[in-house]
């Protein structure tokens, strides 16, 4: 604390004393200046506390971080409890996490997460699945180190996963269904104990909408009376509407349990994405279908459109590609339209 003492020649000293700090004194010719001044210096001390107390608390919080995340596993289980939930995609991406725990590189210490351990076990998968998994997994890992680094006082300089080369994405894959497959598929499902599947399949066939998309399609988004359905929660962000053909208005009367206009709720109820995955894969291996992907289904559906004689823009309109260029891949079919035009 401070203290003014008034001296003999008519002039005032102002002396401060505080633990941590050096003393300090200063003669002014009025009592003010030296109230002013030693107001001043108390407030810098102050400041000076408040930085120094601000420091040891990051580094307290460091401290604990450290002890709390040994691993980059605590940082992705963290990640799975607090951010994954928040998510649209939710399940899926528990289940995708769930799977990377597993990896050796769960295991890394926080401290050792670098580009080469990285890259390693990049290397390491890319011997199990393809390029473009191993850029999504990446991307979710990349992610975690980004929310760790910026919510969680997690100390790294850079996030390691922007310093490693990304694998290609290869070639896209071009599965098509054909009719005898179609059929061994439609009969494998009424083996299923799931209802929802077979027909989830012919929603996808007619409608190229995506997995995530068709479990989550509401009854109060579905149209029937003008033959369409209007999508809220997809891939993009961005809602759109879907034409319906005279088959996938058939399914949904079909599922409908009542013809209230007012019904409302979720179509497939109890239904996740996952659960739709797996339920898939079943009724593909009873059917004996080699290497078929419920995410083929949206190709085959794509195919068919543009077979139907569909513009790439009235295509897009259907299929909520954001960029056309992601139709190019379906060209031969619009040549072999044309060249049936041209005669």
């Amino acid at each position: 604390m401070g203290t003014i003492q008034a001296r003999a020649n008519g002039t005032f000293t102002a002396k401060i004393r505080r633990k941590g700090f050096p003393a300090l004194s200063r003669t002014w010719a009025t009592r003010a200046e030296a109230e002013t001044w030693m107001e001043m210096q108390e407030a810098a001390m102050l400041v000076r506390i408040a930085s120094v107390r601000a420091v040891e608390e990051r580094e307290r919080i460091k401290s604990e971080c450290a002890t709390r995340f040994r691993s980059f596993g605590d940082l992705m289980r963290r990640y799975l409890k607090e951010v994954t939930p928040q998510k649209r995609s939710a399940d899926e991406e528990a289940v995708r996490l769930r799977g990377l725990l597993k990896h050796t590189l769960a295991e890394c210490p926080v401290s050792g997460l670098t580009s080469a351990r990285i890259a390693e076990w990049r290397n390491e998968r890319m011997a199990h699945v393809s390029g473009s998994t191993v850029n999504r997994d990446m991307n979710l890992l990349a992610h975690v180190v980004r929310i760790a680094m910026s919510e969680w006082e997690i100390d790294f300089e850079i996030n390691p996963f922007q310093r490693v080369r990304r694998p290609s994405q290869g070639t896209p894959r071009e599965r098509r269904l054909s009719a005898t497959e179609e059929a061994k598929l439609m009969a494998a499902c009424g083996a299923t104990q799931n209802p929802f599947v077979r027909p989830i399949i012919v929603l996808a066939l007619e409608t190229a909408m995506r997995r995530g998309e068709i479990v989550g399609l509401e009854w109060e988004r579905v149209h029937l009376r003008d033959l369409s359905v209007q999508l809220t929660l997809t891939k993009t962000g961005k809602p759109r509407g879907v034409a319906l053909s005279s088959r996938a208005i058939a399914e949904l009367a079909a599922l409908r349990p009542t013809a209230d206009e007012e019904l409302k709720g979720r179509v497939f109820p109890g239904l996740t994405p996952n659960a739709l995955k797996l339920a898939f894969r079943r009724a593909v291996e009873r059917a004996g279908i080699a290497d078929l992907h419920f995410h083929d289904l949206r190709h085959e559906a794509t195919s068919r459109l543009f077979e139907k004689g569909l513009s790439v823009m009235e295509v897009a309109s259907i299929t909520g590609h954001q960029d056309v260029r992601m139709l190019r891949r379906y060209t031969h079919l619009q040549v072999r339209d044309l060249a049936r035009k041209l005669g």
